[in-house]
């Protein structure tokens, strides 16, 4: 039972429990120790989906501490993976399926596969992605480029999107690297570019199937705003955990105005 249950609800319904389709959380771990890994996991497991031990930070953690904290959050039902642009690593020197398997044995539990620095082919991405499925890896697929001098048509992002799918992909995240500034949905100073958001759900049969990578405060209330409670959410700092969950339950301000003046019939007021 929570703290407050017995007195007051949430102002904001429906959110999704785990084990959840939507409303997915996945935290960016830049690399917390196993300290702050078990605080996480008691004071916020409910709430958070996956943890991505970003980049190839994994890379710097010895085998035995590694495998301690990916079973510290698998215990609490979270699923762990290392960063994409580690895999990235493993296509480009030829070494993708030892890859694999050695994470298997390191305890991770998911897989981001992503071609945001490297130059992928659609069948070598199928290959991979097949493999990781067929391991069983839950699998989140990436689009769009860290450079966005380097970025490819929406057309072919769309095309990787859909193909990732159908080979077993659980989500398809949208990049926005760990900064939310300059790159996919944000502009450089981390305002949502909104012509980019409509080329892409133009291209989308179900806005649940993205993960839309937010890891500010103001993007993470557009989005609910814009999708609801249950909009699947990435690179969330882990100390932002309990106060996105807030933002989604309209226990904080701009969450809880919406909810407030909705509730009393009248026009929500002008920002």
């Amino acid at each position: 039972m929570k703290a407050w249950e017995e007195v007051l609800s949430p102002p904001v319904s429906g959110r999704t429990q785990k084990p959840r389709e939507a409303g997915y959380t996945m935290v960016i771990d830049k690399g917390m120790g196993l300290l702050a890994t078990r605080d996480l996991a008691e004071s916020a497991a409910d709430y958070i989906d996956n943890v991505k031990l970003t980049f190839g930070t994994s890379a710097f953690c010895d085998k035995e501490f590694l495998i301690e904290k990916n079973a510290i959050l698998s215990d609490a039902g979270i699923t762990v993976m290392p960063g994409g642009t580690f895999i990235e690593v493993a296509i480009w020197k030829d070494n993708w399926q030892e890859y694999l398997k050695h994470a298997q044995k390191l305890g991770f539990g998911g897989m981001e596969i992503s071609d945001g620095t490297i130059e992928l082919s659609l069948e070598q991405r199928a290959e991979v992605v097949k493999t990781a499925v067929d391991l069983g890896f839950t699998v989140l697929t990436e689009i769009g480029k860290k450079d966005p001098e380097m970025e490819v048509p929406m057309e072919q992002r769309l095309e990787q999107l859909h193909q990732d799918l159908k080979h077993g992909a659980f989500k398809v995240i949208v990049e926005a690297r760990a900064a939310g500034k300059g790159v996919g949905i944000f502009d450089k100073s981390g305002e949502v570019v909104e012509n980019e958001i409509e080329a892409l759900l133009s291209g989308v049969a179900d806005v649940n199937d993205l993960v839309w990578e937010a890891p500010i405060k103001s993007q993470q209330q557009y989005l609910i705003l814009r999708f609801g409670p249950n909009v699947n959410l990435g690179n969330v700092p882990p100390e932002e955990i309990l106060a996105l969950e807030a933002l989604r339950c309209g226990l904080r301000g701009d969450t809880l105005k919406r909810a407030y003046f909705e509730d009393i019939g009248r026009p929500l007021p002008e920002a």
